[in-house]
């Protein structure tokens, strides 16, 4: 890393501008007081005009060995390519002595998160897990009325990642083939497993139903995960491309009262269309507000409406820039993501052989 880090902005080279490239992480650092968008590397000649178009002045790499022949002039590397390049590709920039960011799942297996966590550990530099959704609104809301003590002891909490897709979409995220690491398990799941081990802690048993509905479909498009955690507390996950009755993204049960918020965090929406952080990043109206309350439906108006917190994805490069130059914690290590992977191993295995799966 560059001496005059502290004074000069740290450069950043983005690997992949796909989805996540293009729409998440590009646009996540542009905006990001102390870091700068370098280098793009995609081989798509239209990716490469777009952004250069998007992020003017950025310099452009056909594939991530250009990239790493000049590691000295970067700070940092972020991985957003395909699921099956993030072990390798990760591998190579802590080889260089980079620090790096990778999308989620970080790997297909724990075992590789671990041995990458090993490799950062051992060149000394930072490893990070892009889990975006630790950021979402609701989930932050939820993290509060938790601390707060607004539900008492959690017995129960479901999480649904629902969508209505009827014809498979294509693209190695629904092919069939495991080297891709594809199927909603590891897509939505590496986010709602994730979020479930941050609010409730470590997992003890999984049980998993993976089904491949739609016709034409490779891979899992309908995936239900049910864990229990050491903490008591029983959680219930859903992930489907197939939900024609979209269920509420939350719903809490305590022994006090619950909590269902319905809706997704605006803010995969807002970046979709073009929006980029600034004042009032990650407000969702008033009537998406979830509820708290006892013996009463939401649905009905039962319960009190609870202010959303605004989501906040910037905020995960602001605490990597913080890591990296300032000595503060890094915002989701390689081992915590290694955690969540351990589950979805074990969801796995469960949904093929039809069984609960102690860790």
């Amino acid at each position: 890393m560059s001496t005059g880090a502290a004074a000069n902005p740290l450069r950043v080279g983005l690997i992949g501008y796909g989805l996540a490239g293009s729409v998440f992480h590009a646009p996540l650092i542009a905006a990001t007081k102390g870091l700068a968008l370098d280098t793009v590397v995609t081989s798509n000649p239209e990716r490469q005009a777009q952004a250069s178009a998007e992020h003017p002045g950025v310099r452009i790499a056909a594939t991530p060995d250009e990239l790493f022949a000049r590691a000295g002039e970067l700070d940092l590397v972020v991985i957003a390519s395909p699921n099956k390049t993030h072990v390798p590709l990760a591998t190579a920039a802590l080889d260089a002595g980079l620090p790096v960011v990778v999308d989620k799942p970080i790997s297909g297996t724990a075992e590789e998160a671990r041995a990458l966590a090993a490799l950062a550990d051992e060149r000394g530099v930072l490893l990070s897990v892009f889990q975006n959704r630790r950021w979402d609104n609701d989930f932050l809301t939820l993290k509060g009325l938790l601390a707060d003590g607004a539900l008492g002891d959690v017995w129960r909490f479901e999480s649904r990642f629902e969508r209505w897709r009827p014809l498979p979409k294509g693209g190695w995220r629904e092919s069939g083939d495991p080297a891709e690491i594809g199927g909603l398990l590891y897509d939505l799941g590496s986010h709602v497993v994730d979020q479930a081990l941050v609010l409730f802690g470590p997992a003890t048993s999984v049980y998993a139903e993976a089904d491949v509905r739609r016709p034409g479909a490779e891979t899992d498009d309908d995936t239900f995960i049910a864990l229990t955690h050491a903490s008591g507390v029983r959680s219930h996950l859903y992930m489907s491309a197939t939900t024609a009755q979209l269920g509420p993204r939350f719903r809490v049960l305590g022994s006090k009262a619950g909590y269902v918020k319905y809706g997704l965090d605006p803010q995969e929406a807002a970046l979709r269309e073009g929006a980029r952080p600034g004042a009032g990043w990650g407000v969702e109206p008033e009537e998406l507000w979830g509820r708290v309350g006892a013996g009463e439906s939401p649905v009905s108006g039962g319960g009190e409406a609870v202010p959303t917190l605004p989501g906040d994805y910037p905020a995960y490069y602001s605490a990597v820039t913080e890591a990296l130059i300032g000595g503060g914690p890094n915002p989701v290590p390689a081992i915590e993501a290694a955690a969540a992977l351990d589950v979805l191993e074990a969801a796995r295995r469960s949904a093929r052989e039809g069984l609960t799966v102690t860790l």
